[in-house]
């Protein structure tokens, strides 16, 4: 599983970071993303790697800038640990 962090500029509302989730579970197979406009961020969860250029891509024709991209593994916690 991965974790990327997108740097996403321009989020002003909800519907802002809801058009970004929608265009980003649209161009990628996804398991979870959530947008914050008051962090800037988008964050998603994936069991594969992303095309980053396609992620980009796609937050971008939502019409918001789009900065760094973090990509991590990521290890869902259990409940003892």
């Amino acid at each position: 599983m991965w974790k990327y962090t997108v740097e996403v500029n321009g989020m002003m509302c909800g519907m802002c970071e809801a058009h970004v989730n929608d265009a980003v579970r649209k161009a990628c197979p996804v398991k979870k993303v959530n947008s914050s406009r008051s962090k800037n961020q988008t964050v998603i969860l994936s069991e594969t790697e992303l095309d980053t250029e396609a992620l980009m891509n796609a937050i971008r024709s939502t019409g918001y800038e789009v900065g760094t991209i973090q990509k991590e593994p990521y290890k869902k916690r259990g409940l003892f640990g």
